[in-house]
């Protein structure tokens, strides 16, 4: 037991869920942006609709899951990677 209440550990595991989505979105709109794609053009490379790619341009980070984050990033090529530390 390391001391740490069972609801702060919860918080904290879920706030770095959010930081990596955060980290994710930003990835996806600087590599949309490098590519001078306009968000029709980005719907298609990302095989999804303009609205979604405008939400994603504005950080609406509670519409997409890490899950949807990481296809979409594979889809233009990017290749997250997750590392694990103690």
């Amino acid at each position: 037991m390391t001391g740490i209440p069972d609801s702060i550990g919860k918080a904290q595991a879920e706030a770095r869920v959010l930081e990596m989505r955060a980290e994710l979105m930003a990835a996806l709109r600087e590599h949309i942006e490098k590519k001078g794609w306009t968000q029709s053009e980005a719907a298609k490379k990302l095989g999804t609709t303009q609205p979604r790619v405008s939400a994603l341009m504005k950080g609406a980070w509670r519409d997409f899951s890490a899950d949807m984050l990481l296809v979409l990033a594979g889809r233009v090529g990017l290749r997250p990677t997750l590392k694990l530390a103690a």
